[in-house]
């Protein structure tokens, strides 16, 4: 059993908290906060864009640390699991890994790119894994597009367009502040950039329209440009002032042999869905694949079931490697390089 020391507890360290309950071979063996009302169970002033609530939590048998360095002096911790601000990452990351953890960090793996390098030195030097918690692949419509992408059955990918769209995250202290949270490009469209490097691969040059708030992209629009003339990747992300959407992601993918389509959002309080997972096929053939339950927690469930079985098995992951998470913030940053230079910018 592998036992895990949450860091951090804001809406991810909840949202993991609730998904080790499900997940094979681990098991929260340590809470870690300095807030004495969450160190006491006392969750109800975390909220977020999906999922539950915040609500008084039974701990159970978890130990409860206030100093970082309590936990990772607990020799019965396997895992370190940090659901800190970002601009903690790198730090946190590197100290645990030099006490002898294994980590799991929050996306995104470090707001620069040379901490991001840092922290996979460090994991390799310390014989440890570092695995960085890019969910997206393990929600099923997402994962389902990935399995038709690199298993070739439909051919090569020919277009595709992605979009992340959320009401301004009020509740988050700091999100538009390039050295804490990274603002929407580095905290949001992360996911689908992780996304485009895993499926696709990494562009070589990219060119990008947007719209700054202080020295941070408020909005953007991408165009990929990888070395086939033929493949047309786009994206658009960012956020909106209305609060009537806090949320949306959907995608359009173009194959040889098929398209791939899906948009969902939460209007108001309601989610909907305006396009489940659709594959239209040849000779005007459309199929809805069946896919989980709809419960966003069976994601972070699927993702946390890797990093289990990563570290038991001691195979690197390759949806969660660090290196590609690496990938996934150098494409940020030249998304925000390629708007403010008004040109493309080259990888």
């Amino acid at each position: 059993m592998i036992n895990v020391g949450v860091a951090g507890i804001g809406f991810m360290g909840m949202i993991h908290y609730l998904a080790y309950q499900k997940v094979r071979g681990a098991k929260v063996a340590a809470i870690c906060t300095r807030n004495r009302k969450k160190l006491a169970g006392d969750w109800r002033g975390i909220q977020g864009n999906f999922g539950p609530p915040g609500k008084k939590m039974d701990l159970g048998k978890a130990k409860r640390y206030r100093e970082f360095d309590d936990l990772l002096s607990d020799a019965k911790i396997d895992l370190i699991d940090l659901c800190l601000p970002p601009a903690m990452h790198a730090e946190m990351a590197i100290r645990a890994l030099r006490a002898g953890k294994h980590v799991v960090c929050e996306k995104p793996i470090a707001l620069k790119t040379s901490d991001a390098r840092r922290m996979v030195r460090a994991a390799r030097r310390a014989r440890k894994q570092l695995l960085i918690a890019h969910v997206l692949p393990f929600f099923p419509e997402y994962a389902f597009a990935l399995k038709a992408i690199q298993s070739g059955r439909y051919g090569q990918v020919l277009r595709a367009h992605f979009k992340r769209i959320i009401a301004e995250p009020r509740w988050i202290k700091d999100f538009f502040d390039a050295d804490v949270v990274g603002g929407p490009v580095v905290d949001l469209h992360i996911h689908d950039a992780h996304f485009i490097r895993l499926a696709i691969g990494m562009p070589r040059r990219v060119y990008s329209r947007g719209r700054m708030r202080g020295n941070v992209v408020e909005f953007l629009h991408s165009q990929f440009l990888f070395d086939r003339d033929n493949l047309l990747v786009s994206a658009e992300s960012g956020v909106i002032a209305q609060q009537g959407r806090p949320f949306t992601h959907a995608y359009e993918i173009q194959l040889e042999k098929a398209t791939l389509l899906f948009d969902f959002a939460v209007i108001g309080d309601r989610p909907v869905m305006a396009m489940p997972v659709t594959l239209l096929g040849s000779g005007g053939r459309v199929t809805h694949p069946r896919l989980g339950s709809g419960d966003p927690i069976d994601a972070f469930v699927a993702e946390l079931n890797e990093v289990s079985k990563s570290i038991r098995s001691g195979r690197r992951s390759k949806l969660l490697d660090g290196g590609l998470a690496n990938d996934a913030l150098v494409m940020c940053h030249k998304q925000t390089q390629s708007i403010k230079n008004h040109r493309a910018v080259a990888f």
